[in-house]
């Protein structure tokens, strides 16, 4: 009897472990077809580079990596325009160009939680009606240059997302996708899920110690050329360190060595070197 068990056992371990095989390598090829299939020329690829330097220190493999992530995360994702903006293929390519870098090496099932982004052509107003524990009404009707909602879209302004890649430390695209990022565990808090490369508690640690710091001495408009709305919350804090980690790593690796090696560790990307 227990060698039949055993027997039923491993066939439905084979049995499953088949499956799988088979939908990876479904998946695997419908993937490479899209990518073959993609129409995009090397001018359309070179054009949407000039605009951002961010990307100037990328190896041709990475290139190639981060090129296949954008075809198919275009090819995933729907493209809304607001305000009559013109969602042109330069648009498509210099957003996800930004979007598809922090997931170079971690991959799209990153972002399978949501499936559009929205594009006005610049900053843009909310006029939400926000109600708070004590029952008092107010409309939330701030400037915004873009937002992440949970299990929503992700919503750009293109004047601010083209000017992302320019290493000053900020980039909009890279903020809203590193709140994507971290809604993945739920409701963004700063501790998005962790793979075997991150121990759990050198993250709690760090990024606790880090905010903390941050949010005691940042009473500016920034911390060592640090945006200081990375003190409102540690969710804003892992997103603005994101920016920052991609597009000014000297920063955060000088100040904040901790949180440095951390990012990357979990992005498994090190800019800095890229970048020197």
């Amino acid at each position: 009897m227990i060698v039949i068990f055993e027997l039923l056992f491993f066939i439905v371990i084979v049995t499953l472990l088949v499956m799988l095989a088979k939908k990876f390598l479904f998946r695997n090829w419908f993937d490479n077809s899209i990518i073959k299939k993609s129409t995009i020329t090397q001018q359309e690829w070179d054009e949407a580079y000039r605009e951002l330097p961010l990307l100037k220190g990328l190896n041709d493999q990475e290139k190639e990596r981060l090129e296949e992530l954008s075809i198919l995360f275009i090819h995933q994702k729907s493209f809304d325009a607001a305000q009559g903006f013109e969602i042109t293929r330069h648009v498509l390519l210099v957003i996800s160009l930004q979007a598809c870098l922090p997931i170079l090496m971690l991959g799209l099932d990153c972002y399978k939680q949501f499936s559009t982004i929205i594009v006005y052509p610049a900053g843009f107003k909310t006029n939400r009606k926000e109600t708070d524990e004590n029952g008092i009404v107010d409309y939330d009707r701030a400037h915004k240059l873009g937002e992440s909602w949970l299990q929503g879209p992700v919503i750009l302004s293109w004047h601010d997302a083209r000017a992302g890649g320019m290493l000053d430390g900020s980039n909009v695209v890279i903020h809203e996708f590193a709140h994507k990022l971290d809604m993945q565990n739920g409701v963004a808090n700063g501790f998005p899920p962790l793979h075997k490369g991150v121990k759990r508690s050198n993250w709690v640690k760090g990024f606790t110690d880090a905010f903390d710091y941050f949010e005691r001495h940042c009473h500016g408009n920034d911390l060592h050329g640090i945006d200081c709305y990375a003190a409102t919350d540690p969710a804003e804090f892992f997103s603005v360190f994101s920016e920052m980690f991609f597009e000014k790593p000297t920063v955060i690796r000088k100040y904040f060595p901790e949180v440095y090696k951390l990012l990357e560790e979990y992005y498994q990307q090190s800019p800095i070197y890229r970048l020197s």
